[in-house]
């Protein structure tokens, strides 16, 4: 058992929710409304307004998403090694936030590159640092609950900013530079939010932090193996909305399954959390891990368009048990100094994979069929279950 912290944050609205968890979930619920807005938007602009070619885009979101990879496991390696979290997250997003109105001034694709960068580097610059921060200000008995409020919150900014894109551009006959412009007031109102009501405790640097996994236990490296192996084949959401269109689906009902899947993740991300505290976080990954399984299978063999909205539904509760509950898992099975390191390892291994993942999705699909990429989604999803199962201790381990 490694040592906890003092927890000497009063508990904010929600019981065992502390003032700093909640207010983090503030600032992702207004970033993701911010960026939310442009995401879907920006191929559309690329495109039909700058004329830049289809490589283009994949060239510019395969370097931001690239740059956020890299940058994820250097500032949480870092934070550790100074002790301080919220400079990162303060640098972090103010980055993201400036790279919106920067864009309402781009008129060739090149400065559209520069603001992705970027957003993506300060996305890379935050994200260990304030889940670790989260880890810091969260109760252990809680932990799982402080994630799960976390991603819920996130989810609904995710919810909300293709609703608030659609009305913009409806509004001012698709006036995207002026919808860029406006994207930035929610990042803003992130910044304050973190400025003024996001304390940190101060902690002790931990100088001999390193990349080096080799310094983290055994269980730490198994679960990092076992998701590195579900992440090589969790390809793209693309290649999802791709196979719906696939089986006769419009590209709107497309977007509102996806809405559906957002929706759906965030109302079971808080639930996932509080259940993992209670029973484990080995428990509801292996039951997401299966629900992912068996979402790819129905994918796969579809026999109707009618069958794509509950399908969407259903990968809402595979993301809402897996992704705040594996951040919390890894906090479970390090050293709280070494928190954002190991936090920062897991979001490079993964994120480095499912861009592979995507690759392979991309010629199976190509060279064998649209069924082929989701077969072999979930037989990579049904090997990690089984891993987490047989290598995973059974027991709820509180190491944090």
């Amino acid at each position: 058992m490694q040592p906890q912290l003092p927890e000497k944050e009063p508990d904010f609205l929600i019981p065992g929710i502390k003032k700093n968890v909640f207010v983090l979930g503030l600032v992702s619920l207004f970033t993701d409304i911010s960026s939310e807005m442009l995401y879907p938007v920006i191929p559309i602009f690329l495109t039909a307004v700058l004329g830049a070619p289809m490589y283009v885009v994949g060239l510019i979101e395969g370097i931001a998403e690239g740059t956020a990879s890299i940058m994820k496991v250097i500032s949480g390696w870092y934070s550790d090694r100074t002790g301080k979290r919220k400079p990162f997250v303060i640098v972090g997003y103010s980055l993201s936030a400036i790279s919106k109105p920067l864009m309402a001034f781009a008129y060739i694709w090149p400065l559209v590159l520069g603001a992705r960068f970027l957003d993506r580097f300060g996305k890379g610059v935050r994200t260990s640092a304030r889940d670790a921060l989260i880890a810091d200000s969260a109760p252990v008995a809680q932990r799982g609950k402080s994630f799960g409020l976390h991603k819920t919150m996130d989810t609904v900014g995710a919810v909300l900013g293709p609703m608030f894109a659609i009305l913009i551009l409806y509004m001012t006959a698709d006036n995207y530079r002026l919808l860029f412009m406006l994207a930035f007031l929610p990042a803003l109102v992130s910044i304050v939010l973190i400025v003024f009501f996001v304390s940190e405790r101060r902690q002790v640097p931990n100088a001999k932090v390193s990349f080096k996994i080799s310094q983290f236990g055994r269980d730490f490296k198994v679960f990092l193996l076992i998701s590195v192996i579900f992440a090589l084949g969790n390809s793209s959401d693309v290649f999802l909305i791709l196979r719906a269109t696939d089986v006769g689906i419009t590209i709107t009902a497309v977007l509102l399954c996806y809405i559906v899947y957002n929706i759906a993740n965030a109302i079971g991300s808080y639930p996932a959390g509080m259940l993992s505290d209670r029973i484990g976080r080995r428990c509801l990954m292996l039951w997401g891990f299966l629900i992912f399984a068996a979402v790819y299978i129905g994918f796969a063999l579809m026999p109707a368009n009618i069958y794509v909205w509950p399908l969407f539904a259903i990968y809402g509760i595979y993301a809402a048990f897996t992704s705040a509950v594996g951040k919390a898992y890894v906090v479970d099975l390090v050293p709280f100094d070494k928190r954002g390191t190991a936090l920062g390892i897991y979001h490079t291994a993964t994120g480095v994979m499912i861009v592979f993942a995507s690759i392979i999705a991309g010629l199976l699909w190509e060279y064998i069929g649209s069924y082929a990429p989701f077969i072999y989604g979930a037989a990579t999803a049904i090997l990690s279950a089984v891993l987490l199962l047989i290598l995973m201790p059974k027991r709820h381990e509180m190491v944090g």
